[in-house]
């Protein structure tokens, strides 16, 4: 890819928030393992989409028990629930829980152009890796696959709407 305006990445439609990890006595709750940041998301009323064929379900009560999040959803019974075992649970993009300034969600990040501060093209990213103690960008590029700490020091400025993120080549770095 040459560089420019960056490639439109794959838009994304559903972000996951959890996952069916079991079934949950026999009137059809369900555990639920949540895979995001915000965990009171899931409450009555919220319209969730469930596995690959992103069946709609309403969630009809949501409770904690001890550190379990458990699930009831509208007209689905215990032999319903066993079918949903071990699927993703999706919202649409629309419904994702505003974040701070500075801070985003991957689906926003991967497909942005680097740049570095001195004029040089490095590539896309392509994919984040989560560490202990921060994430990492992979870049796909003319350099080949450059990866990037996703820390203060080397990302200058992440602009979204410009579909670029400008970073400082630290020594060691390529």
């Amino acid at each position: 890819m040459r560089p420019g305006k960056a490639a439109e990445p794959e838009r994304v439609r559903f972000l996951t928030i959890g996952r069916v990890a079991s079934l949950f006595g026999v009137s059809g709750e369900v555990r639920v393992e949540p895979l995001t940041d915000f965990p009171e998301r899931f409450t009555e009323q919220l319209t969730v989409y469930i596995g690959e064929d992103l069946q709609p379900f309403r969630i009809e009560s949501a409770r904690w028990l001890r550190n379990e999040l458990l699930l009831k959803l509208e007209g689905c019974d215990a032999r319903c629930a066993e079918g949903l075992c071990a699927k993703l649970i999706r919202v649409p993009v629309e419904h994702a829980v505003p974040l701070p300034e500075e801070q985003y969600y991957v689906h926003q990040i991967i497909g942005l152009q680097v740049w570095a501060t001195d004029g040089r093209f490095l590539g896309q990213i392509t994919d984040i890796i989560r560490t202990g103690a921060n994430d990492v960008y992979v870049v796909g590029g003319p350099l080949g696959e450059v990866l990037i700490p996703a820390i203060e020091s080397v990302v200058k400025s992440i602009d979204i709407q410009q579909g670029r993120i400008t970073v400082d080549l630290i020594e060691g770095l390529l």
